[in-house]
């Protein structure tokens, strides 16, 4: 099963450094907003507070043409309307902190709640009005949006997002630098893993990864030669081996009358077997299986044909819960998994049926086999895929096989990207389950 991209190297680093680096504008921006832009805005409103005030407090003192003469004045020296009450306007919706720190200092120094209101002239521009009570009247204030001039918020979030959009861009660069020399030793990994052997990984990037991609190289050529040294070890000694075993095996032949001893012949017969065996299921760890090809296959068919070649005539094998299923398989691979995991569950079952269930989907192919004998405790259920590991310690061949069936299984499904794990069956048995993903 492929990692899930969301949790590798690259996207956890750049997250970390995409929310470090936005966190920190956002708190920059916050800063300056609150220890500069508001003070400033306060001072400002706070003159122009005063400049209202002081003009109203100045209007009842003066006649029509002088007031007329005094609202020029206040419109060409501060861009401020001044005129009588002649119709109702809505009340101000907008969020510019500049209006909210107007209005607070404006009922700062009036008794009776200042409220601003807004229309929106002939060219669609904005203004701002405030009702400003003096002794004898109330005198309306104006002004229009663009004498503010400033527009905090708009220049806080274009900041906020042309800083995240810089932020972004530098950590996927810087990230993605970082995290390619290190997904090239993954997935290289990853093939050594699976008993396959990648191309030279190409050494660049920081000084660090070159070294460690080095190492690497050097590393996996060591490992092919010592592995290529061991197969020809392994097939010189299979060699060396098998060959007094066939004489042996045919001077027990041509013994006349069995030798004058037929169970002792018999017993040496069965010992050469036994060596025989083992010697194939070492070679079979040590080498492998030679990489064969995809074919299509019947699963039913199949599992029906290793069970007619593994059904004795002291335990019963059953065929449950299964279904056709024609897929593209390894089979060389696929009997050899199937067959030892059977063999596995006869010799350690206590001469009890043994169930064999096949499910087959568009995603996956999984096969069960549950055995009713005394089980595998949990702590060795991972043990037992050791090469040469026993559960029964006495290496008597009559209690249990050589020890190399389950690492056989193993080795096989972990080259071909399949799965096999043991569990608890219902009734205290061993389940084996193979899962293979299509």
């Amino acid at each position: 099963m492929k990692p899930l991209k969301s949790f590798s190297f690259f996207y956890k680093t750049l997250s970390i450094i995409s929310l470090v680096s936005i966190g920190f504008l956002i708190v920059v921006l916050t800063t300056v907003g609150y220890y500069m832009l508001i003070p400033l805005g306060e001072r400002a409103t706070a003159d122009l507070s005063s400049v209202i005030i002081h003009a109203a407090e100045r209007w009842d003192d003066l006649n029509e043409t002088e007031q007329q003469r005094f609202a020029q004045q206040m419109l060409s020296k501060h861009e401020l309307v001044l005129t009588n009450i002649n119709k109702k306007l809505a009340p101000s919706d907008s969020f510019l902190p500049y209006l909210h720190l107007l209005k607070s200092s404006l009922n700062a120094q009036y008794p009776e709640t200042i409220n601003i209101k807004t229309s929106t002239d002939s060219q669609n521009e904005d203004w701002y009005w405030v009702d400003i009570p003096t002794k004898k009247t109330t005198v309306r204030f104006g002004f229009a949006r663009s004498r503010i001039g400033v527009n905090p918020p708009a220049a806080f979030f274009i900041t906020l997002i042309v800083g995240v959009a810089l932020t972004l861009a530098t950590a996927i660069f810087l990230t993605r630098r970082l995290a390619k020399p290190i997904d090239r030793l993954y997935t290289a990994s990853q093939l050594i893993g699976h008993g396959q052997w990648p191309d030279q990984i190409k050494e660049e990037g920081p000084t660090e990864f070159i070294i460690l991609t080095k190492q690497f190289n050097k590393m996996n050529l060591q490992v092919q030669q010592l592995l290529a040294n061991r197969t020809t070890l392994l097939s010189g000694i299979a060699h060396d081996l098998r060959t007094p075993l066939t004489q042996i095996n045919l001077a027990l032949s041509l013994l006349p009358d069995q030798g004058g001893d037929a169970r002792l012949m018999d017993s040496i017969q069965q010992d050469l077997d036994n060596i025989n065996h083992l010697i194939s299921d070492a070679l079979d760890v040590g080498l492998g299986l030679s990489e064969e090809q995809l074919q299509q296959l019947d699963i039913y068919n199949e599992l029906l044909a290793i069970i007619n070649t593994a059904q004795s005539n002291d335990i019963q094998l059953n065929l449950v819960d299964h279904q056709k299923c024609m897929i593209n398989i390894y089979p060389v691979a696929f009997r050899r998994i199937i067959t030892n995991l059977i063999s596995n569950a006869i010799r350690y079952g206590d001469n009890k049926p043994i169930e064999i269930s096949l499910a087959c989907n568009d995603s996956q192919l999984i096969i069960e086999i549950i055995d009713n004998g005394s089980g595998i405790d949990q702590a060795f259920r991972e043990k037992v895929f050791q090469p040469f590991y026993r559960l029964e310690k006495s290496r008597n061949s009559d209690t249990g096989g050589s020890g190399l069936g389950l690492a056989i299984v193993r080795q096989l499904a972990e080259t071909h990207n399949w799965t096999v794990e043991l569990s608890s069956s219902k009734n205290g048995g061993t389940k084996a389950t193979v899962v293979i993903d299509l």
